[in-house]
């Protein structure tokens, strides 16, 4: 059975229900989801003008997937005062834009809760959000806030690395 390189004792894939995410260096309160980092390039495809039979295929644009990110309602207000950096209340756009790009770090656990990989997702700024899920006095549910952030890019922070006692 093959095993991971850097913890040689680790056998299986780590969980997806242990993570944490920073926005200005501070970790959002009640987060409950967090959609995939995805990336895909478009195919460019070449073809030689003295082989007709067959094209080439090259990698063009790469484009980074919006990330959705769902917390619970709470007192905390940082998806609210993000997503009002771009909507300005006053109508003045221009002055709602400083600062509404940032930087957000994802921290995935192991099991033992020791920090085991960590993203960081580059000039994000908030495109959708929800304040309140729709209200149903007959429901029992969990009232629940979103936002979608675009994104410009993530990358993998290589200095953190899977402690060996798990």
């Amino acid at each position: 059975m093959a095993r991971f390189t850097v913890n040689t004792h680790r056998f299986d894939p780590y969980r997806t229900f242990k993570f944490r995410i920073k926005i200005d260096n501070q970790y959002v309160a009640g987060l409950s989801k967090c959609s995939a980092l995805r990336r895909t390039t478009e195919v460019t495809r070449w073809r030689e003008g003295g082989d007709p039979s067959a094209s080439r295929l090259l990698p063009g644009n790469s484009q980074f997937q919006p990330v959705t990110m769902e917390a619970g309602v709470t007192h905390d207000p940082t998806f609210e005062n993000w997503a009002n950096l771009v909507h300005n209340f006053q109508g003045d756009a221009a002055g709602s834009l400083k600062g509404f790009r940032k930087d957000i770090i994802i921290d995935v656990y192991n099991e033992a809760g020791q920090k085991a990989l960590s993203y960081t997702l580059f000039r994000c700024w908030v495109s959708e959000y929800q304040a309140l899920p729709e209200l149903d006095a007959s429901s029992n549910a969990v009232a629940i806030q979103h936002i979608i952030v675009q994104n410009e890019g993530w990358q993998r922070d290589p200095s953190v690395t899977e402690p060996t006692e798990v």
